[in-house]
């Protein structure tokens, strides 16, 4: 286990587990959090052990309830702040790592912390998780990625309506418009986590990096160049 000031980082035979450990703060996103993440995210990049992560929040009531404005929105000024918040591209670094990522959510997910839960490939959420955008109500747009991420994942509808709304969604409501894939009662979250990880991790490792690949870069291109990528990989993975 790596030791940390606000995250802990573990690995157990081919599974990593970020956990994200200010919970008095409702494990709030701040710049030593980013810069934690930015380092164990690129030591998941570099560790050939590790086949699949499981990001998780500390303490029972929140994932992560977002940024923490008494950082991001106090003096100095908001916008050099904000933009501190941003001077490692942890966002890019996490979309980047070819390894899968399941997040396992329960109770606050806001701002930060939806869009953290955007950069994994899968989401479990257990049924009392809350989830919300507010930063509209806070005179900004979501800057971590959200704006893409989302629409990508629940649609322009949907997108819009959460991004507008600024208002929350329970877990049955992100089950339904996808931004979940799986609900769960809190008991059971970490466990069926766990069980999915063992499973993923269970697989070639080349073959899941290429299928995430293929998905991830396929959504940015045509159809017909998009079925010329799969081929290419698909090829990576026969043993002639």
């Amino acid at each position: 286990m790596s030791s940390f000031e606000v995250t802990i980082y573990e690995k157990q035979d081919n599974i990593a587990y970020i956990t994200l450990n200010r919970p008095k703060a409702l494990n709030a996103y701040n710049i030593r959090m980013r810069d934690e993440l930015f380092e164990i995210l690129g030591a998941i990049q570099e560790d050939s052990e590790v086949r699949v992560t499981i990001l998780r929040g500390a303490g029972e009531k929140a994932f992560c309830a977002g940024a923490d404005l008494t950082e991001f929105l106090t003096a100095p000024p908001p916008v050099f702040a904000r933009k501190a918040r941003f001077e490692r591209d942890i966002w890019g670094r996490f979309i980047s790592i070819q390894k899968p990522f399941i997040a396992a959510l329960h109770g606050y997910v806001i701002g930060s912390g939806v869009e953290m839960s955007l950069c994994c490939d899968i989401r479990l959420a257990s049924e009392d998780a809350r989830f919300s955008l507010p930063e509209i109500n806070l005179g900004m747009i979501p800057a971590a990625g959200g704006t893409q991420t989302l629409p990508r994942v629940v649609g322009k509808a949907h997108a819009m309506n959460l991004l507008l709304s600024s208002g929350y969604i329970d877990s049955t409501e992100a089950k339904r418009i996808k931004l979940v894939n799986k609900v769960l009662p809190r008991k059971n979250l970490f466990a069926e986590a766990e069980n999915l990880a063992q499973k993923i991790a269970g697989y070639d490792p080349r073959a899941i990096a290429n299928a995430k690949q293929a998905i991830n870069q396929g959504l940015n291109i045509v159809l017909q160049e998009g079925l010329s990528l799969e081929r290419r990989l698909g090829l990576q993975n026969i043993r002639f």
